[in-house]
């Protein structure tokens, strides 16, 4: 019998590799750091010097920098997901899968959605730190939730671009270097921390074409107005296709490998 060609063994095999990617990042806590420390760490940095500059106070710069270090959290905890899967693939771990009797799918999808606790728990200690600090959104627990399903799902949607650059990278360092970079020009050339109209026009032009920023942007309307903005929608449905596209993908360069 051929599980590559039964749903429910591929849904079965995936959840095994899940656990058994969850029970990994559980014995290595170091795993965790970007997800723990990083948010405090930045939350605290930039509300305490730069809240007074940018917005007159910590207080007032809340509601710009929490939906901003929330995302830049989750497309740092995302890009987690290609260098284990580096990781994995230069252990010959991934070698040994491919000759056991299960979905071939099964370990780089259980990867991925083992990433959605990493997502998970960013999510939680950003916006616990952002409250802690004394950030009071207008809005509902409701849709504090929702906002933070947004963002995960982001998150999750995104580490399947991670996902293929760890693929077809050929070390860890090389990922994580990527990574790093690209985290940092998608969050610092976008909305995140600053107002877009205080950026020069060329930036502004950059920052228009980022993606970062209309996700931040629909956060903080949801968060404004208690309501599922159209430019939430355009986020769900960006996600949608950047897993429609970059999924395929990354089952191919998985093939490669």
């Amino acid at each position: 019998m051929d599980v590559k060609m039964h749903g429910g063994n591929v849904i079965m095999n995936t959840a095994t590799m899940a656990y058994r990617n969850l029970l990994k990042t559980v014995h290595n806590p170091d795993n965790f750091m970007d997800v723990v420390i990083q948010p405090v760490l930045f939350m605290l940095m930039f509300g305490y010097l730069f809240g007074g500059a940018i917005a007159g106070g910590v207080q007032a710069y809340l509601p710009t920098i929490v939906p901003g270090i929330l995302i830049q959290t989750m497309l740092s905890a995302g890009s987690g997901s290609g260098a284990q899967i580096r990781e994995d693939l230069d252990s010959g771990v991934f070698d040994r899968f491919k000759s056991l009797p299960m979905a071939h799918i099964a370990p780089l999808a259980g990867q991925l959605f083992a990433d959605s606790l990493r997502l998970l728990i960013a999510t939680i200690t950003s916006l616990t730190t952002g409250y802690l600090m004394g950030w009071r959104p207008a809005v509902g627990f409701g849709w504090v939730v929702a906002i933070g399903l947004l963002a995960i799902f982001t998150g999750w949607a995104l580490s399947w671009i991670f996902a293929l650059l760890g693929l077809l990278a050929k070390s860890a360092g090389a990922v994580q270097s990527a990574s790093l970079m690209t985290m940092l020009v998608l969050s610092f050339m976008s909305n995140a921390f600053v107002p877009l109209h205080s950026l020069t026009k060329p930036l502004q032009f950059v920052a228009h074409l980022n993606p970062v920023t209309y996700v931040i942007t629909a956060i903080r309307q949801i968060l404004a107005t208690g309501s599922w903005t159209h430019e939430a929608l355009l986020v769900v449905v960006f996600d949608v296709a950047v897993v429609a596209v970059f999924a395929p993908l990354a089952v191919w360069a998985y093939d490669r490998n």
